[in-house]
């Protein structure tokens, strides 16, 4: 597929934005202008069809994207690989997943709202992985479309050095088009679903402004282009080439975002974002990936997109449909052939590749072969998401993507005995698919308990148990992840003995337990203190495992502890009845002698929440808020709408969207995402030791 000369033509690009700011609309509207379909179905289209990218049922019926979909496309002389990516905080491994692969992105703001507590998540994964990005203003067509508030809030909320590329033509419903700020041509979209672009000489009206913006814009990318920062300063005259080459320089240099606006729905502006595309945001070639070689002390290496060099190649998604598991992959360098053996340099198994696709939505295109640059999917290929795979001929691993914690659990299990087998299969199938979906056995109530990342990313895979695996499901009540950690130094010294005839066991440790600081990269240290040789070394890492073990399950109320330091200082032992299990249970015990004494507390998971309601409803919603533990940080108003932030602990937020609704007549939304762990009131902790020792002395 990409040669090297052709792939300076490839685009690997992503849709991200905060849900509901028209990602999937403007997927649709793409691939209509690249003769990709040939009819618009909406999101929420009264068709019953539904967007393209949309191709689960679950999907359609809700109106929102819940996995991201992949395909492609060709525009003039580019081809466009293009991932739609769930706007929904619940979803977010699915953009983080997509990032990771993505040369560029195109971040979406809705023209109304400006950025919202998802945009500014997204934002921070565009930043994780280096992603340049071209903001596109969406929804100018709406009542209260305001794109220059949106660009203030790039640079205002997201540090952006924002600045437009293409000026608006009116706003609301006199949204007529837009002009090109780099040739000053205005560019109108007729025809039925805006497929004919007439572009005409800039409207004498908004001539100044746009000279003005077109300063503006030269002088901020003079600063990565010397040839346009040199004519700026002599005021000469800057040609399209020279301003195009210092926008593309300036916005892979990650420190520049342009800005463009439209409106997807009325087909307005989306034919000017494709060729911005192509002009501004980089190859493969020109986004700099590397990896670690395993056989040289994981030693970096950047790799070139290059098809003859080795092959190293990503697999950062999977997909197990009913023609068995489908691996999206990305190919960093070398090239793959249907019927090739590659190797998982993860755990050295070698596969041979059955048959390669190219991916549009749910369908797929047979191809014979993939190469650097290509986003493309293997069939018959099985491994875990993450995955980096190779020729053989060298062991290079790529480092894998972030995957957040998980702060929701359930407990699930199937209505019927007979629906077993397929329970396990799905669930089987979903935790391959999704790191941030994960399943465990709870042995003290044997029950199964699924985690994710929030009520509906939970409700969506119980859904889908009942629609892909006919099998109905019993949930019990949502579990959240609280912790322990303590708040004080203490000291313990523990001596365990047993003594029944022959050989008994004997192990005494001494040290401190103490609070590691907030920002500690981990949640449990040893420190080996001992000197003199009181304990043998061979005994060290029992004592170690003891204290890990007592971790494992607080005091307070038997979950995790977390924070904690662990010094061994002093000890004794015994030539012959000293052991391993000796040294392991002095620990575990000396650990839970100093808990008490350590100022235990528990930890509740926070989250950020972020509603908006009409202003009218702006006291009972705040009200709300107050009652569920929330600490309100900041609110204000945008077009008749009340944005308010909180943190709020998540054991209070259960059933939240049906009180918001039922508050604002079905009129407020909010989102939410997990920020931190703090302390929870000593009245609430109080009760909850409380129920947690009646619940040891039932059981």
């Amino acid at each position: 597929m990409a040669t090297l000369a052709g792939m300076d033509k490839i685009r690997n690009i992503g849709i991200s934005a905060h849900i509901d700011s028209g990602k999937t609309t403007l997927s649709e509207r793409i691939l209509f202008y690249t003769n990709k379909i040939h009819a618009i179905h909406e999101v929420k289209g009264k068709d019953g069809v539904g967007a393209v990218m949309d191709s689960m049922d679950l999907e359609r019926e809700k109106g929102i994207t819940i996995q991201s979909a992949a395909t492609y496309c060709e525009w003039k002389d580019y081809t466009i690989n293009l991932i739609d990516t769930p706007g929904h905080v619940d979803f977010t491994v699915e953009v983080e997943r997509s990032l990771r692969v993505l040369d560029g992105a195109v971040l979406v703001l809705c023209s109304v709202a400006g950025v919202q507590s998802q945009s500014i998540t997204v934002d921070r994964q565009m930043k994780r992985y280096k992603v340049p990005r071209i903001c596109f203003i969406n929804k100018m067509d709406r009542a209260g479309a305001n794109p220059f508030r949106g660009r203030q809030m790039l640079i205002d909320k997201l540090s952006h050095n924002a600045h437009f590329i293409t000026y608006p033509i009116g706003a609301e419903d006199l949204f007529k088009g837009i002009v090109d700020l780099v040739t000053m041509k205005a560019h109108y979209f007729d025809g039925e679903n805006g497929e004919k672009e007439r572009v005409e000489e800039c409207p004498a009206e908004l001539v100044e402004d746009c000279k003005k913006s077109r300063e503006t814009l030269i002088a901020a990318v003079g600063e990565f282009d010397d040839t346009v920062g040199m004519k700026y300063l002599e005021g000469q005259e800057v040609t399209i080439d020279e301003l195009r080459e210092a926008i593309r320089k300036a916005t892979l240099s990650l420190e520049f975002t342009p800005v463009m606006m439209g409106s997807a729905y009325k087909n307005k502006g989306v034919q000017v974002l494709l060729d911005a595309v192509g002009y501004y945001l980089p190859s493969p070639k020109q986004r700099e990936n590397y990896a670690l070689d395993q056989n040289n002390n994981e030693e970096k290496v950047i790799l070139a997109s290059d098809p003859t060099k080795t092959l190293v190649a990503l697999a950062f998604k999977l997909d197990d449909g009913r023609y068995g598991q489908l691996t999206y992959m990305r190919i960093y360098q070398g090239t793959v052939r249907k019927g090739d053996t590659i190797f998982n340099n993860v755990n050295d198994k070698k596969v041979k590749v059955p048959r390669i696709v190219q991916m549009h939505s749910s369908e797929m295109n047979d191809i014979e072969e993939a190469s650097a640059g290509d986003i493309c999917a293997f069939f018959g290929v099985d491994c875990a998401s993450g995955d980096t795979f190779g020729d053989g001929k060298s062991k290079l691993t790529m480092t894998s993507m972030f995957v957040p914690n998980a702060v929701i659990s359930l407990a699930i299990q199937p209505k019927d005995k007979t629906g077993q087998t397929n329970f396990s299969k799905a669930l089987n199938k979903f935790t391959k698919e999704d790191p941030t979906f994960r399943v465990h056995r709870d042995e003290e109530s044997a029950q199964t308990i699924i985690s994710g990342m929030g009520e509906l990313h939970l409700e969506i895979y119980c859904e889908r148990i009942k629609r892909e695996y006919n099998c109905e499901v019993i949930v019990g009540k949502p579990q959240v992840a609280f912790r322990e950690t303590i708040t004080k130094p203490a000291k313990f010294n523990y001596t365990h003995k047993k003594q029944s005839g022959g050989t008994g066991q004997f192990g005494r440790v001494a040290g401190i337990v103490e609070p590691l600081p907030a920002d500690a990269a981990v949640n449990y240290e040893f420190v080996d203190d001992i000197g003199g040789g009181v304990i043998p070394r061979n005994f060290i890492p029992a004592c170690d495992k003891g204290f890990q073990e007592a971790i494992k399950e607080g005091r307070l109320i038997g979950f995790p502890i977390v924070g904690v330091r662990v010094t061994i200082q002093d000890g004794a032992y015994h030539d012959v009845d000293s052991d391993e299990l000796s040294f392991k249970t002095a620990a575990l015990m000396g650990f839970r002698e100093a808990y008490e004494q350590a100022g235990p507390v528990v930890l509740e998971p926070m989250m950020k929440l972020e509603t908006q309601a009409p202003e009218e409803f702006q006291g009972s919603v705040m009200g709300q808020i107050n009652q569920r533990r929330g600490m309100i940080l900041n609110s204000g108003t945008n077009e008749g709408y009340a944005i308010i932030e909180a943190e709020v602990p998540l054991t209070e937020m259960f059933g939240y969207s049906t009180d918001l609704r039922s508050a604002t007549q079905g009129k407020g939304e909010f989102t939410m995402e997990f920020l931190k762990y703090s302390a929870v009131p000593r009245n609430v902790q109080e009760e909850m030791v409380k129920k947690y020792q009646e619940k040891k002395a039932k059981g």
